[in-house]
């Protein structure tokens, strides 16, 4: 191996350990964090070992009543932007290119937005129409630009289908309705499961938007927020790592099922 090999490995190395370091620290440090018995979440300086924030948590109904209401809001965020956002994917990738341009600059101008503006103006508009905030105007609001999150993901996904696939299918004799169904749902189907994932972390996440349209209805990162003003506790960092365990367990054992698949349909 040359010495410029060497050094190339060695920079990527480097870069992978920064790079991760990066990533899970911050997780690290606010896991850890649970466990100390300081009143506010910090390591240092450590005052000793203590289980007493998941009690807490338990205890805290506020935080399950955010928590609650953050998951209603992105179970209705994602049965919303998925067919929409998949419509407007089909409607895109139909387009001839200089419509297509400009489409797509329309659609995806909502990402470019401040959250803050999409907030107002949802709050603005729907108030004109006698609608105050609430769950329903959180839903609206979020969706709005959440779906141009679905559409890229499924545009990508349309950019690889062969368009000679539906056209065998309706030479056969299927109904459009049958060929959507048959060919091209299953074909999307992976990227609408990673769409709604996308969308169900973008809902809970999101902060700016919600914050002007929430009404009497708390979502957790809004309640969270008041916590920090009036006395945060690691009851917070509590919640954020049983979080974090279920989605670590949830994608270890969906790549242990897609392995498990893959070695099934090769034995076939």
């Amino acid at each position: 191996m040359s010495a410029a090999d060497r050094i190339a490995r060695a920079l990527f190395g480097f870069y992978m350990v920064a790079f991760f370091l990066y990533l899970f620290a911050p997780l690290a440090i606010m896991g850890v964090a649970t466990f100390n018995t300081s009143r506010f979440p910090t390591v240092t300086p450590w005052r000793g070992t203590t289980l007493q924030w998941f009690g807490a948590l338990w205890s805290d109904g506020g935080m399950w009543q955010s928590l609650w209401t953050s998951f209603v809001v992105a179970f209705f965020v994602v049965i919303t932007v998925l067919p929409i956002g998949t419509a407007a994917a089909l409607v895109l990738t139909s387009l001839h290119a200089r419509a297509r341009s400009f489409m797509y600059a329309v659609m995806v101008s909502p990402l470019l937005t401040p959250g803050v503006v999409i907030g107002i103006a949802t709050l603005v508009l729907w108030r004109q129409l006698g609608v105050g905030g609430g769950v329903f105007l959180i839903v609206v609001a979020q969706a709005s630009f959440i779906i141009c999150y679905v559409m890229l993901m499924i545009t990508a996904r349309l950019q690889r289908f062969d368009p000679t696939q539906e056209e065998a299918a309706l030479g056969l004799g299927a109904s459009k309705f049958m060929v959507f169904r048959r060919v091209l749902l299953p074909f999307l189907k992976p990227a609408l499961i990673a769409a709604g994932f996308l969308a169900v972390l973008q809902s809970i996440e999101n902060y700016n938007t919600t914050l002007f349209v929430r009404g009497f209805d708390t979502p957790l990162t809004v309640y969270i927020a008041t916590k920090v003003r009036t006395g945060l506790t690691p009851a917070v960092n509590a919640l954020a790592l049983i979080m974090i365990a279920i989605t670590v367990f949830g994608a270890v054992a969906y790549e242990i099922a897609r392995r498990r698949g893959a070695a099934r349909m090769a034995v076939e």
